[in-house]
């Protein structure tokens, strides 16, 4: 009988608490009525910060579906705080030390320490468990982890691993992630499983110039931290619980994202807006927080801009941090639903980084969450095409004439800016290459940001605006939810726009081909009399052997005169002229051009070239002289390095106005060869 009430009450037990599970996970908050993304990957984390030791101490319930037809017989996760765990990570030793400028404090170390790995029957795994380094040889990377299964996972079955870990940020903020004084931001701060596609894993080492590549799924995170402290996470804030030891536990709510990033302080100021029946929440620091309303401001240019051309963002809210002072490797990153921005005390309105961050770290969510390419593999996809989509809402919303800096009477717009840093290497790689294949960090940073920007313009302006909004919302709609490559984005260029582009993609994409068109001469003279036999010479005369010397001489003079204006029936206005213009391709990169050749009676023609050739002339006749001529005077060609030889004109201009051009481009060819100047403009987006 004691067995029976034993064995009852233990079933008792067992019942309440599986009823009360079952509670919590019917009580967690649902999102979308359907799903929006496959959801191959899922979370459920428990983490409490050690705000003294900048420790995390994690547990974390992984939910995995092998969504492939192979059988499955090991896992693989990164631990992207272990590039931060030495200097001999391939991350420390590809980067020297330092990542946008920051460096990492002598006792600011960071790691990731993976505790125990178990099976839901309590099946321990961690003896399984080594460290690989699929890109390279180095055997002190610990950045990647494989865990071999004791029983194969079938196709479509699903795996749950209970990870306990302990993860410690580095400081100050380093490679978008660590701590500073009172302020933390935990990014990629937990065990994350790879990507496994096309028969293997794809589960890359943290490069310097990588970022990131994961599957969909849904996340329950409780976050336990000072209960003085204010949280910002990846998707909704379900509730606060206060606990007796004076912290407080903040759980979130996210479906459908694919990864998830949370930051505290107790310093942040909260701010909020809403555009597009989205909710802002803006998180700044004190001394910034009179810069609420720009910041705001700008979330709210973002939001209309992707929204109307692009398609719907489809999640309730939108998360902006502003980092804390000293903190700046932090700033200007990207998660799902959560974006870090970047500003300084007094930046004037007419410097718009604060705008260009903002816009372009939302961005993100479209370019890098909605549609997740591998950032690993093809940065280009993720960093160019949300470069392209920033310069063009800011050139559109502030104006083409500076829209990036309109400061002591000096304007850029965002394209140009973008540009700049395209001429620093625009022939070192190509384009599509792996994030660590690049031949520097400044090659890396044109290829991902900058030659994409001026890529996609070029391309814009070939096919027309709206046919161009057409591709692309074309590939977000087809792409979003999934992993899309390059091959991906031409076919929907291709289909939209009715046309064969594999002539511009194989020199933009596939090849370091500059393109260099110019206008190399031009001249214009009055054109001569006709002469010869069949003009002013005698033929019968010459046979006869008559002297027709003076005659000729006579004839031949007379229309010269009368061609030069001496006679009294001819004048300046009805002489005919004889134009030349010729043109080359400098460059290996062929691509179609116009030419606007001017005449000094305001006529004005425009020629079309193929390109492909290495030159081409034109011969014009008419009642005027020449003037200039211009390859593309619309300037519809950014890729084009070298702006100086695409004009020419018959009278040189006048030496103040040389002296004054030669000066402007020396100082731009200083600026550009400044990185501090680069990276005022592409710091805070380099990685982001």
């Amino acid at each position: 009988m004691k067995r029976f009430h034993f064995i009852f009450l233990l079933f008792l037990i067992f019942s309440c608490t599986a009823l009360a599970q079952q509670s919590t996970l019917e009580n967690r908050p649902v999102l979308f009525s359907q799903p929006l993304s496959p959801r191959i990957a899922g979370y459920d984390i428990r983490v409490r910060l050690d705000t003294e030791k900048r420790l995390l101490h994690g547990k974390e319930i992984l939910h995995w579906r092998n969504d492939s037809k192979d059988v499955i017989r090991d896992l693989q996760f990164h631990l992207y705080l272990n590039a931060f765990r030495n200097s001999e990570s391939t991350f420390m030793k590809e980067s020297g030390g330092v990542s946008r400028g920051n460096k990492i404090d002598k006792d600011g170390w960071g790691f990731s320490k993976i505790n125990s790995v178990t099976l839901p029957n309590g099946e321990e795994l961690i003896k399984n468990m080594e460290f690989i380094h699929p890109d390279d040889d180095n055997e002190h990377d610990k950045t990647v982890v494989r865990i071999e299964l004791n029983k194969p996972l079938p196709p479509g079955k699903t795996i749950d691993l209970n990870i306990d870990f302990t993860a410690k940020l580095p400081s100050p903020p380093f490679a978008r992630t660590g701590a500073q004084k009172e302020y933390f931001f935990a990014g990629q701060w937990f065990p994350k499983i790879g990507v496994y596609q096309d028969g293997g894993w794809n589960c890359h080492q943290f490069h310097a110039n990588s970022e990131f590549f994961a599957d969909y799924g849904n996340y329950n995170v409780w976050i336990t931290v000072p209960n003085k402290n204010i949280v910002g996470a990846t998707g909704l804030e379900v509730n606060v619980k206060q606990n007796d030891d004076g912290t407080a536990t903040h759980y979130y709510h996210a479906e459908d994202v694919h990864d998830f990033a949370w930051t505290t302080s107790p310093e942040f100021k909260e701010f909020t807006g809403e555009a597009q029946g989205v909710k802002i929440r803006l998180l700044m620091q004190p001394d910034h927080a009179y810069q609420a309303e720009r910041h705001l401001a700008a979330a709210k240019v973002a939001l209309d801009y992707f929204h109307k051309w692009y398609g719907t963002y489809p999640f309730p809210n939108l998360t902006i941090v502003d980092p804390r002072r000293g903190a700046a490797g932090s700033g200007g990153m990207e998660y799902p639903t959560l974006i870090t921005a970047g500003t300084a005390y007094g930046i004037p309105k007419g410097l718009r980084m604060v705008e260009m961050v903002i816009i372009h770290e939302f961005g993100h969510n479209y370019w890098y969450h909605l549609i997740a390419s591998n950032e690993f593999e093809e940065p280009w996809m993720d960093e160019g095409i949300n470069s392209y989509s920033e310069s063009q809402i800011i050139d559109d919303y502030y104006g083409p004439a500076g829209s990036a800096i309109d400061l002591f009477g000096i304007k850029m717009n965002d394209l140009q800016v973008h540009r700049m840093r395209y001429l620093t290497a625009p022939d070192v790689d190509k384009m599509v290459e792996t994030s660590w294949g690049f031949y520097s960090g400044n090659s890396y940073g044109t290829n991902s940001y900058s030659k994409p920007a001026v890529v996609l313009t070029t391309l814009q302006n070939y096919l027309g605006k709206e046919k161009m909004l057409q591709v692309m919302h074309a590939y977000f709609e087809r792409w979003k939810f999934k992993h899309p490559k390059t091959q991906d984005f031409i076919d929907v260029v291709d289909q939209v726009s009715g046309r064969n582009l594999d002539w511009y993609f194989n020199q933009a994409f596939f090849s370091n081909a500059e393109l260099d068109y110019s206008v190399d001469r031009v001249s214009t003279r009055k054109l001569a009399e006709d002469k010869g036999f069949d003009y002013n010479l005698s033929v019968e005369k010459e046979l006869a052997g008559k002297d027709s010397t003076s005659d000729s001489t006579a004839a031949g003079s007379g229309d010269l005169d009368s061609t030069a204006g001496a006679s009294t029936d001819s004048t300046e206005e009805s002489s005919l002229y004889v134009s030349r213009v010729n043109i080359r391709r400098l460059g290996d990169f062929i691509f179609p051009v116009e030419l606007q050749v001017v005449f000094d009676n305001g006529d004005t023609l425009r020629e079309n070239w193929d390109g492909k050739n290495l030159w081409k002339k034109y011969r014009y006749v008419k009642p005027a002289k020449l003037v200039s001529a211009t390859v593309d005077p619309d300037y519809k060609i950014p890729l084009d390095i070298n702006y100086t030889n695409n004009s020419k004109m018959v009278k040189k201009p006048k030496m103040g106005v040389n002296k004054l051009a030669i000066r402007f481009l020396f100082w731009m060819q200083f600026l550009m060869d400044q990185p501090e100047f680069l990276n005022l403009f592409s710091g805070l987006k380099r990685g982001a």
